[in-house]
This record gives C-alpha cells, sequence and structure tokens, in this order.
C-alpha cells in the first residue's frame, strides 16, 4: 500500500474528480472546506497528516474506510484511545494485527 498522500491523489482520480472538484466537498471541524491547493499539499505529503475532522471527510468522500486512512496516517481511530487498558491486552491487540498483516493473502481464516 502506498503512502497517505499518494493513496488519496490516487483515489480521486479513480472517481475521476479534479481537486478542484473535490477539494470543496471536505470539511474541516469548523464547517469550512479545504482548499485544493491545502489538497495538492496533503497528496504530495508536503503537509503533515490532516485532522481527524479532514481524514473522516476525506474517507466519507472518496467512499474509504476511515480504518485504512487511519492506518495509513500512522494514527490510532479515535473510537478505540482509550485510558487506563492494561498493557497486555495492548500487547495482545497489536499481537493480533501483526498476525494479520503477515499472514499469506488467500489464507483463509476460521472464525
Amino acid at each position: 500500500m502506498s503512502g497517505f498522500g499518494d493513496y488519496i491523489a490516487a483515489r480521486r482520480k479513480a472517481l475521476k474528480l479534479t481537486q478542484k472538484d473535490l477539494a470543496p466537498q471536505i470539511k474541516k471541524s469548523d464547517g469550512t472546506a479545504i482548499s485544493a491547493q491545502y489538497l495538492n499539499d496533503v497528496e504530495r505529503e508536503r503537509r503533515a497528516i490532516p485532522t481527524d475532522a479532514v481524514l473522516e471527510s476525506l474517507a466519507e468522500v472518496l467512499k474509504i474506510p476511515t480504518d485504512v486512512l487511519y492506518f495509513l496516517a500512522g494514527r490510532t481511530p479515535p473510537d478505540i484511545q482509550r485510558e487506563n487498558i492494561p498493557e497486555e491486552r495492548i500487547l495482545a491487540a497489536y499481537g493480533a494485527f501483526r498476525r494479520e498483516l503477515s499472514a499469506a493473502p488467500n489464507k483463509k481464516k476460521r472464525l
């Protein structure tokens, strides 16, 4: 999988949207739209990863699961950011995550 900016650009192009088409649809936490220049900077990774509000707006408009964008952004989604989680549960969660990512892509898993 590519980096955050490359992924956003590829998805935008797959939907046949220009940066000028997409930018007004992406909202910040205050409800205002991002600029086409800001989007260009994000796609070229000249800016830091956007805020959660912008990231989630991008996911919605580009029809991308938010978890994929959080992963590419190197951040934990807000719905699983918790305090007072025992260390062993954190280690178990990351262990399961690593096992899933390293599993053979065509290997079927039992539930």
